[in-house]
């Protein structure tokens, strides 16, 4: 196994349409075949709507790890990590600024590929758009927490970070903003494959906004971060891409956000990597 495939989704929820928005996101991730998913706003309600990460798990033949994170609608809504390997060990570690009505939470599993043991994280940070000393606060922690174990193979950060790559707490993954007297260093991976491109996964271009639209549009949100790359090439990353992007004939899409699609070296390559 030389490369580790990624998707990241905010699923939200069970906004309507639900059943079709749900084939569509298990079509989507069928043909993408990842090896692993994040997935934010994860919704289940006894009696209404069955837990959505064992739903998708178990149409892909996939395991997950599921935790709730806020009460919702007569159920819990959380994070989940779906695995197309074993998950041999779960993770949960609550965030800064936690309150019982939101609570922030980084998710993570340790994932027994075939190229050896990954970790993987996901989470979902404060939404407002004044919340950016929060989110960096939850961010440093973020970073604190994954980082406290070493790892030989590239660890994967992902999930919907509601902030635009131009912002404190995104600048500081990147290394380029001290925050609490702390620097690191993670890769964007739409960033290593793009540049500046926009990226937007928060898009006018999905009518499903219209109905948050005061939080405004166009803004790239939702990203997939790599730990440094080695000089073997492990962490290089391949390629990534937005994905879950194009209405289906009825209009219909899996999600209010776009998802993204990652792929990142795992084996040492036989060349020189390219930055």
């Amino acid at each position: 196994m030389n490369t580790l495939r990624i998707v990241t989704l905010n699923l939200w929820g069970e906004q309507p349409p639900l059943e079709r928005r749900m084939q569509l996101a298990t079509e989507s991730l069928r043909q993408l075949a990842p090896d692993v998913v994040g997935l934010q706003e994860v919704r289940q309600v006894p009696g209404t709507v069955p837990n959505q990460a064992e739903t998708l798990a178990t149409a892909l033949g996939m395991e997950h790890h599921f935790v709730p994170a806020t009460p919702w609608g007569g159920g819990e809504e959380g994070l989940a990590i779906l695995s197309r390997h074993p998950i041999v060990e779960r993770r949960v570690h609550e965030l800064p600024h936690a309150v019982p009505t939101e609570r922030r939470l980084l998710v993570g599993a340790s994932v027994e590929t075939p190229g050896g043991r990954v970790e993987v994280f996901t989470t979902h940070l404060n939404y407002r758009l004044a919340d950016g000393g929060k989110r960096e606060d939850q961010i440093v922690a973020i970073d604190e927490h994954v980082n406290s174990a070493p790892s030989e193979l590239p660890k994967i950060l992902m999930g919907d970070f509601n902030a635009t790559p131009d912002s404190d707490e995104i600048r500081f993954l990147r290394g380029l903003h001290t925050a609490a007297g702390r620097r690191t260093f993670w890769q964007d991976a739409w960033e290593r494959r793009h540049g500046r491109a926009d990226g937007f996964t928060w898009a006018r271009s999905n009518p499903y906004t219209a109905r948050l639209r005061w939080l405004e549009r166009d803004r790239r949100l939702d990203y997939i971060f790599v730990s440094p790359m080695k000089r073997d090439g492990r962490g290089v990353v391949q390629d990534c891409r937005i994905v879950m992007d194009r209405a289906a004939s009825d209009g219909a899409l899996p999600s209010d956000h776009y998802g993204l699609y990652a792929e990142v070296q795992l084996a040492p390559l036989e060349e020189e990597p390219v930055a």
